[in-house]
């Protein structure tokens, strides 16, 4: 589908790709057919789009009945007695996909949620989801420069996009309709000189709105005129319960390759991290390889180790306070200070045996997405909390962007596993010790 060549043609025209974020590369269980974490689209061999046509006003019943033809359309009922249905047309000069929950046929790219703030490749689909069945499709031209351009709603099965009464949905000034789905398709398009990098939500008819309030979900955003539903590199689509990143082919040529990521993995292990305790030799391991030698690192100063059994002020510190909080309170009770402490070391915290600091020791894993990657350096700094690493420009990138959490939250996240990032210090610098020989 995605893949399938122009019938004169050896090679199709590629317009871009679709990367999943959370996923660290592959879902669980392994990336298969119309669910997968990347999707590369390409030119059709027939074109498959489709532009509004005819405009019918009606009753509910009849738009019924219009909407069960052949034709595409798009069914906005209005009130119990009345509905307007917008049929649209073959457009030669488009290819349309569509995304959404559904593994029915007219979805093109399966998608679930992704639940942040877990370690590795762990999505987790919760007990119902928030993602629409037929969420949105996304629409690129044929001919240069290949424009694709993202729209709320798909069609389903019977070719139809229905939004019910209550559905927000209003009459633009030329007589057109328009409307939004429940859940919502926001966009975000990414920062451009002085321009911020701001979230927005995408009508039906590909029209650009500033954020619903939640209080009153049926009202519409503002509407910015001077906005367009046009992909470009490192343009965001969120879903509901799954955010997706757009590369253009442009931007993925000047992007590491998953090559060139394992070529600095290698370069990593080949300086020989010691882990200052044990004296031993750490090593970043491959995706499928054995984790004995995995590095941790103490996320308050960035110091790398393996993983050891010093606990500083940790869990044997805590017993000592324990002790001496038995003692004290036979002689009249504990101090504050004492019992701050206790509870850091209830909290996990534990004290690096370099520099003394106090805080979260986690294992560090690479992030091997290299599409979510803004450069090509040498993977050198680690998020915080969850020890993704990666370089340090694509580090602080992400740490200043916000992504969707619950109905209508933003805080920065990992782009490979979504955990939501420490605000004081989303990211540290890794700090290495070299071999003693």
């Amino acid at each position: 589908m995605f893949s399938s060549e122009r019938e004169n043609s050896s090679k199709p025209v590629k317009y871009g790709e679709l990367i999943v974020l959370g996923c660290n590369g592959s879902l669980p269980g392994g990336d298969r057919g119309r669910r997968r974490s990347r999707f590369s689209l390409f030119e059709r061999p027939s074109a498959n789009g489709v532009k509004p046509s005819t405009t019918h006003t009606c009753s509910p019943q009849a738009a019924k009945v219009i909407s069960k033809n052949s034709q595409h359309s798009v069914s906005y009922t209005l009130s119990w007695s009345e509905a307007v249905v917008v049929e649209y047309t073959d457009d030669n000069e488009t290819d349309m996909f569509q995304i959404g929950r559904s593994t029915e046929n007219p979805i093109d790219i399966v998608v679930t949620e992704t639940a942040g703030g877990r370690h590795g490749n762990s999505p987790m689909r919760p007990l119902q989801s928030t993602v629409s069945r037929f969420a949105c499709r996304i629409v690129c031209d044929r001919t240069p420069p290949y424009t694709a351009r993202v729209y709320a709603a798909g069609f389903d099965c019977s070719r139809n996009i229905f939004l019910g009464e209550k559905a927000a949905k209003w009459r633009t000034f030329d007589g057109q309709m328009d409307g939004l789905t429940t859940n919502g398709v926001l966009l975000m398009q990414p920062a451009r000189g002085s321009k911020p990098a701001v979230w927005r939500e995408i009508s039906v008819c590909g029209n650009v709105f500033t954020l619903r309030d939640t209080t009153s979900p049926q009202d519409r955003g503002k509407q910015v005129k001077d906005e367009s539903p046009v992909l470009l590199d490192g343009s965001l689509i969120d879903l509901c319960g799954v955010t997706l990143l757009w590369r253009s082919v442009e931007g993925l040529s000047r992007s590491p390759t998953a090559g060139h990521l394992e070529a600095l993995r290698l370069r990593l292990n080949a300086a020989r991290p010691q882990c200052p305790v044990l004296l031993s030799t750490l090593a970043f391991p491959s995706l499928d390889g054995p984790r004995p030698r995995r590095p941790w690192v103490y996320l308050t100063c960035g110091h790398v180790h393996g993983y050891h059994p010093w606990q500083g002020r940790g869990i044997a510190y805590k017993q000592q306070r324990r002790e001496a909080g038995r003692d004290r309170g036979e002689r009249g009770g504990e101090t504050e200070r004492s019992t701050e402490e206790e509870a850091e070391a209830v909290r996990g915290e534990r004290e690096c045996p370099l520099c003394r600091s106090r805080g979260p020791y986690v294992p560090l894993t690479l992030g091997r997405v290299s599409d979510v990657y803004v450069d090509a350096e040498s993977p050198s700094h680690a998020f915080v909390p969850c020890g993704h690493v990666c370089s340090e420009r694509t580090a602080e990138h992400w740490s200043k962007t916000p992504l969707k959490r619950g109905t209508n939250i933003f805080h920065p996240a990992c782009p490979f596993c979504l955990g939501q990032l420490k605000r004081d210090r989303p990211y540290v610098r890794l700090i290495f010790q070299g071999p003693l020989d």
